[in-house]
């Protein structure tokens, strides 16, 4: 039955497991003591959540410790394998598939190198069905084990009734791609385990705010730089980050052409596609039949050389006006939603790293108001390469949590009459 607020038991029930699990999973281990304060529920709440938890064998004990001048309490944790997550990520030079288990600890990877017309959707729907058997057999886990595949991909993501997750990318010539559909179709894993696909630099925030530079910020902006720029902003309004296609911000008024087909995007000046394309165009000995990581390692080798070295000029003026274009885009963002920090991921961001880092941060601060300016931090993220794939992960995690712990159920083929959903609704959980 539903109460005034419109929540039945069912849901209540579902709150109190979510609110428990999560604090066990960021917090803990904890004891039922602690459980309370921490979750607001009462320790006959606490004892009923976490006696049904231990029974699902989602949370374990975990030794114990003293009390004051009692007995010792009960440490618990959640089981780390009790749940298994898939995370996808589908970047510029490869696709990259890991296993982790319900703490995120990697069990097993996969990569598959992009190379010629790399982001061909059937090559790209191959790699993860292949990326993902290799993973299940690796860690010896049956499909079904599995909580959910996530996947970040760049470009715009359309989650549709009829269709699934679509995917809007322009600059690598997706138009109206039906992963979600493509994926599902004659694939391996049985109808419980659901595909979740975002953007990449959505996934890329996710993990930063939940393990990462973010964590404790209430208000973020994180930058996926790899060939391409992109952003997700994450605000109490937007808690699980949202997505905007900084890249594609106007920087320059009939500047050079970006991927997506317009003039003067922040993407063709920022990327590291652009940064290539530019120091070729200016001279600069770019490594032939190398892919994008190895040629821009090789341009930070130039511009900025051993002791004794001279610099390569050419390298070194593409790279110090990347700075600053990259350092005035940061600067709309600060204008605009006034974070807290701003955190850059992402290969050719890492890849740049500390050297680049100071360039950037000075930039922005002289392109913004000085006021938010002055409240804004501006660093690297902490979880290096993998941190799309974990966010991708983070999907299906998240999506656990909702459910308190509860597994994904195949939806129903049919519309289901609204006399069983009242049924199920009032059925204890």
């Amino acid at each position: 039955m539903a109460g005034r607020n419109g929540r039945t038991v069912r849901d209540l029930r579902r709150a109190n497991r979510t609110a428990v699990l999560q604090r066990l999973y960021f917090d803990g281990p904890l004891s039922r003591f602690e459980l309370g304060p921490a979750t607001g529920l009462s320790s006959g709440s606490v004892s009923n959540v976490v006696a049904d938890l231990v029974a699902d064998g989602l949370v374990e004990e975990a030794g114990s410790v003293d009390s004051d001048g009692g007995r010792p309490r009960t440490l618990l944790r959640v089981t780390p394998g009790s749940g298994h997550m898939i995370g996808v990520d589908v970047g510029e030079t490869r696709v990259r598939v890991e296993l982790f288990d319900l703490t995120l600890t990697e069990l097993a990877r996969a990569e598959r190198p992009l190379t010629g017309q790399r982001y061909d959707v059937e090559v790209i729907v191959g790699h993860i069905r292949d990326g993902i058997a290799e993973v299940l057999t690796t860690a010896g886990l049956a499909p079904e084990r599995l909580l959910g595949v996530g996947i970040g991909v760049p470009g715009i993501v359309e989650h549709t009734q009829d269709r699934g997750a679509v995917v809007h990318g322009q600059t690598i010539g997706w138009d109206a791609v039906p992963l979600e559909a493509l994926l599902r179709a004659g694939s391996p894993l049985p109808g419980t385990v659901p595909y979740l696909i975002d953007n990449g630099a959505k996934t890329l925030g996710q993990a930063e705010m939940w393990f990462g530079a973010g964590r404790g910020a209430r208000n973020a902006v994180v930058v996926l730089f790899g060939s391409g720029v992109g952003a997700s902003l994450v605000t109490p309004e937007a808690e699980h980050g949202r997505a905007v296609e900084w890249g594609h911000l106007t920087v320059r008024v009939r500047g050079r052409r970006c991927r997506c087909g317009a003039l003067g995007c922040l993407e063709a000046y920022a990327g590291a596609e652009s940064l290539l394309a530019r120091w070729r165009e200016e001279g600069g000995r770019v490594p032939s039949g190398t892919d994008e990581e190895t040629a821009l390692t090789s341009m930070l080798a130039a511009a900025y050389p051993p002791d004794g070295q001279a610099a390569d000029p050419v390298a070194l003026a593409v790279l110090e006006e990347t700075a600053e274009y990259l350092g005035a885009g940061l600067s709309d963002l600060i204008n605009l939603f006034q974070p807290e920090r701003i955190l850059i991921g992402g290969w050719a961001g890492l890849r740049l790293g500390s050297r680049f880092l100071p360039a950037v941060r000075r930039h922005a601060v002289s392109y913004a108001l000085r006021h938010p300016a002055g409240k804004v931090t501006v660093d690297l993220g902490r979880l290096g390469p993998d941190a799309v794939t974990v966010g991708a992960a983070i999907l299906p995690l998240a999506a656990f949590f909702a459910r308190g712990g509860r597994r994904p159920e195949p939806a129903p083929e049919y519309p289901v009459p609204a006399w069983r959903t009242a049924i199920e609704e009032r059925a204890p959980r």
